[in-house]
């Protein structure tokens, strides 16, 4: 994926999101359910504004502070070797920004159906793509698992990143796979991914000792 297609793709469906917000505006009410819980009911509400805008303006931005952000890094030429997927993941990203957002339209318009249902594949599609862009990932100060072994080693960044990109990857799959009790989906999530973190965190650790004692 082009960082072009990303750039003009990303401002574009945001652009149509927020005129679409601003037609749909006078359908909707003054407060709008903007948080569901973990049984997928709205427990959370804000402004309008908020409610139709935030969520898109904030994604353009975050967008383009992660294609640009690698310029002002001192290996940026690092992150050139993966830059495809570093593209696919900001597309990823927005697209699940955007689709987050279509949902919050859709249930503010009277439509009812269970947000966490709907939730859960978007989530794992996400993580998925968060894997395959780490498993790629070349040492750089901004994008990846930044432990201070991986960022003192080639080897060990790569070893920790093969990792830790295949453990983002099952977590996003075990997500997905919990649609069936769509209840235990956040525990699932957030137990895999603090669980991946972990274990990326502790691996860098070790493989770095292991290298310093071959050395030694």
């Amino acid at each position: 994926m082009k960082t072009k297609t990303v750039f003009f793709g990303v401002i574009a469906l945001g652009l149509i999101l927020i005129i679409t917000g601003y037609f749909l505006a006078p359908q909707m009410g003054t407060r709008l359910a903007s948080h569901w819980n973990a049984r997928g009911e709205a427990d959370g509400y804000s402004s309008s504004f908020a409610g139709l805008y935030f969520l898109p303006l904030f994604t353009i931005g975050m967008a383009l502070i992660l294609i640009f952000i690698p310029e002002i890094d001192p290996l940026k030429t690092n992150v050139q070797k993966f830059r495809k997927e570093y593209n696919l993941f900001i597309g990823s990203f927005s697209l699940f920004m955007y689709y987050i957002h279509s949902l919050t339209l859709a249930w503010n318009m009277g439509l009812k159906f269970s947000m966490n249902a709907l939730m859960i594949p978007g989530i794992g599609v996400f993580f998925i793509a968060v894997g395959l862009m780490i498993r790629k990932a070349k040492r750089n100060y901004f994008i990846g698992i930044r432990t201070p072994w991986t960022l003192n080693n080639d080897e060990v960044w790569d070893k920790t990143h093969d990792l830790g990109g295949k453990l983002f990857m099952a977590s996003g799959v075990l997500t997905i796979a919990s649609i069936i009790y769509p209840d235990t989906a956040i525990v699932v999530l957030l137990v895999t991914a603090l669980l991946s973190t972990a274990i990326c965190i502790v691996y860098s650790y070790l493989e770095f000792r292991k290298i310093q004692n071959t050395v030694l």
